[in-house]
C-alpha cells in the first residue's frame, strides 16, 4: 500500500517548480503510484478565485492548498504542491498540519529569473509597474531546513527530478526502483 505524503515545492516565480512537479508526476504515474499535482496557478483559478496578493490572501491561498494536500496525503496519495508560498510561517504551519511533508526549495537567482521571464513580469515589477511581486517588491522567505534544495540555474530538470525522487525513496514514500526517464 502506498504511503501518502505532501511534496511541497516553494521558490520564486519562474524558478521551475511546476516543470519539476509535472516531470515527477509523469514518472510516478507511469509506476502506477497515486499522485496529484496542486499547481499554484490552477488552484488560484479554481479554489482561491477572488483572492488577491495581500499577505492575508496569500496565506489563505496556501492554507487552502495545504488542506487539500492533507486530505490527499492521509488517503495514500502523493500530493504535490507547486506554489510560490513566500512566507516561512505559513509553510511551517502547512508542515505541522500535514505531518508527512517534504519541502523542496527550487532556488534560482533573481537575475536568472529575469532572463527566463517570457511574460516580462519581473521587468515590470522592477520598474514598479506591478505591486506586491514576490522577490521584487514583496518578500520571499527562503526555507531554513528544506528536505531538498534544487538549483534550477545550475542543474538540469532531470538532475533536479532525480534529487527529489531519491529523497522520496530515502524517506520511504516511493519505491527505490523509480528512475528518471
Amino acid at each position: 500500500m502506498q504511503k501518502g505524503c505532501t511534496l511541497w515545492f516553494t521558490g520564486l516565480s519562474g524558478a521551475g517548480k511546476s516543470t519539476i512537479a509535472s516531470k515527477i508526476e509523469a514518472i510516478l504515474k507511469d509506476q502506477g503510484l497515486r499522485i496529484e499535482v496542486l499547481d499554484g496557478d490552477e488552484v488560484r483559478t479554481n479554489l482561491s478565485k477572488g483572492l488577491g496578493f495581500s499577505k492575508e490572501d496569500r496565506d489563505t491561498n496556501i492554507r487552502r492548498i495545504a488542506y487539500v494536500a492533507k486530505l490527499l496525503s492521509r488517503n495514500g496519495v502523493l500530493a504535490v504542491t507547486a506554489a510560490i508560498s513566500p512566507y516561512r510561517e505559513i509553510r511551517d504551519e502547512a508542515r505541522e498540519s500535514i505531518g508527512d511533508f517534504v519541502e523542496v526549495y527550487v532556488k534560482c537567482p533573481l537575475d536568472e529569473l529575469v532572463k527566463r521571464d517570457v511574460k516580462g513580469l519581473y521587468e515590470k515589477a522592477i520598474k514598479g509597474e506591478i505591486a506586491n511581486f514576490t522577490g521584487v517588491s514583496d518578500p520571499y522567505e527562503e526555507p531554513l531546513n528544506p528536505e531538498v534544495v534544487v538549483e534550477s540555474d545550475k542543474e538540469t530538470v532531470e538532475e533536479s527530478v532525480a534529487k527529489v525522487l531519491n529523497k522520496l525513496a530515502e524517506l520511504g514514500y516511493i519505491p527505490a526502483a523509480v528512475k528518471v526517464k
